[in-house]
């Protein structure tokens, strides 16, 4: 088999209990056929157009030569650098695909000025510039190619040459893109971009930086059969049961990567799923974890646990009986791809949802267009300490007058069935120690704690938070601007974009009842002992 999963303990219970409905109803052959009635009346209508994927390795197949020849004809012109302009699925997978195969690719999914500066500014003369957007209106994707566009110009190079993009057909992108004349590569619209990992999204930046592209469609075509028959042996059947069902109340899937030899998986797995399920008050929250994480140790009641290993690693653990209760699952990165897909469609039919929308992302959109019409003054802190601002939304707060007493406030929010969200709007390239305040954060919540980029996040987990059981609590960390970054015939910078996309998400998780802390370090290159120590 090309994937390889291991159920026991509440894992192998609940595959048990649900697994012979699965097969006796058809779902996998069903799922294959493109059938839109496997998810209720109230999401035929979507489903009936966001089912492509399941025949992606195969029309993904003519994509394959045209990718390759102009990847040749860009070398030939020393063009080896591949930038990538996208957000959510359009960056994540491949972004995984690049960093699991050792293929050079810049991954551009941020707002925050330094971030797109860095990008922008090294060695433009031998850069490519893919933009994606599935809608063709990402405001994110938006300003990058505006900027990337002008830059070019600036250094004499010709734009249309240098830009690349990926869009449904017919969408706003596509139509002006082809007026200017940019290289164009047309994805399947029936194909929701978190399910498009072996569409023209996951395979043009990849194959343009130099990944065997040809390779990971067989790899996912070997699985394809696997997942496509109603037999008890379905990998997408077993883990699609035991993601939805091994915890009955409020579920949370740890995703730890032990031995494996994908790179940075478990991050597109968290917004396949979290954007797929989190909805209608319930869902399963992905939580991305290190293999020595708190949640890990406390063995904590809510957490079903998967653990990421290779083949060799998956019989030693067997053999010594390691890790009782937790999914042990190996595969080839295209096989794994797909499998994911199945399993997260089956977890919906589980969880009585539609797993192909998404009607709480578009909240925090509107919420951001509104502050960057509006441009309102800056809200006021509630007090600074070690140069950090803090400012929040809901009364939980208190009588403090420190960051950590802060951070304590906002935890004791959070309830025994509950989660804690970090969310860093800030330039992961220059500050990636950010990252590793997740962990500070879990050691003191003892719940399980999730870690976002912004605004990269709003377009994946972000709909697990608002439309999600209302169990969250929320720390933003945002940075301040000390060098910021126009965005060519719009009337907003980097900075005050980022800034909105922030505010504004706030605002609808406020209006949610979810409490939130935002944090504001200062700009530059800031000492960050504070902080830390404050989470500590």
């Amino acid at each position: 088999m090309s994937v390889r999963i291991h159920v026991s303990g509440a894992a192998a219970a609940a595959v048990e209990a649900h697994l012979p409905a699965l097969v006796a109803d058809l779902v996998a052959s069903r799922i294959t056929d493109q059938d839109p009635t496997l998810w209720g009346p109230a999401a035929e209508a979507e489903a009936s157009i966001r089912l492509g994927w399941v025949e992606s390795v195969n029309s993904s197949r003519p994509l394959v030569e045209e990718i390759v020849a102009l990847r040749s004809q860009l070398h030939s012109q020393g063009v080896t650098r591949v930038v990538l302009a996208g957000m959510g699925g359009s960056s994540l997978a491949p972004e995984v695909i690049c960093q699991t195969t050792g293929a050079e690719l810049t991954i551009l999914d941020s707002t925050e000025p330094g971030q797109v500066l860095s990008a922008l500014n090294e060695d433009i003369a031998r850069t490519v510039l893919v933009v994606s957007s599935k809608s063709g209106s990402t405001v994110e994707t938006d300003s990058q190619r505006r900027v990337f566009h002008a830059a070019f110009q600036a250094a004499g190079l010709d734009p249309s040459s240098r830009i690349v993009i990926v869009t449904d057909p017919g969408s706003p992108l596509d139509v002006s893109a082809r007026e200017v004349g940019y290289r164009v590569f047309n994805a399947d619209p029936n194909v929701g971009g978190r399910f498009s990992a072996l569409t023209a999204f996951g395979l043009v930046p990849s194959g343009l930086a130099g990944v065997d592209i040809a390779e990971i469609l067989d790899e996912a075509a070997a699985a394809s059969l696997e997942c496509a028959i109603d037999h008890p042996d379905n990998p997408g059947l077993i883990l699609g049961a035991a993601m939805a069902k091994s915890i009955s109340h409020n579920p949370k899937l740890g995703l730890v990567s032990d031995g494996t030899h994908l790179v940075g998986f478990p991050d597109w797995v968290e917004q396949l799923v979290a954007e797929s399920t989190g909805k209608e008050g319930t869902g399963v929250l992905p939580v991305v974890l290190d293999v020595v994480s708190p949640e890990l140790t406390e063995k904590l009641a809510d957490v079903q646990v998967v653990r990421l290993v290779d083949d060799a690693h998956a019989h030693h653990l067997l053999a010594h009986d390691r890790h009782e209760g937790e999914i042990l699952m190996s595969g080839t990165l295209g096989a794994m791809f797909l499998v994911w897909e199945y399993a997260t469609s089956v977890a919906g039919r589980l969880l009585g949802i539609n797993p192909f929308d998404q009607p709480d992302v578009e909240s925090a959109k509107v919420a951001a267009r509104a502050l960057l019409d509006a441009r309102p003054a800056p809200t006021a802190a509630l007090f600074t300490a070690d140069g950090i601002e803090v400012r929040t939304h809901g009364s939980f707060l208190g009588d403090v007058s420190t960051i950590r007493e802060a951070v304590t406030a906002v935890l004791k929010t959070v309830p025994a069935d509950g989660y804690v969200s970090v969310q860093a709007y800030i330039d992961r390239v220059e500050l990636p120690q950010v990252a590793g305040l997740r962990e500070l954060v879990a050691a003191r919540a003892g719940r399980p704690v999730t870690f976002g980029w912004g605004p990269r996040f709003l377009h994946s987990t972000g709909q697990f938070h608002k439309g999600g059981p209302a169990v969250g609590a929320f720390i933003q960390v945002l940075q301040g601007v000390d060098t910021d970054l126009a965005i060519p015939e719009r009337p907003f910078t980097f900075g005050q974009l980022i800034a909105a996309q922030a505010a504004g998400d706030a605002q609808v998780l406020a209006d949610h009842g979810r409490p939130v802390l935002t944090l504001t370090i200062p700009a530059g290159n800031p000492d960050l002992l504070a902080l830390f120590e404050a989470f500590n």
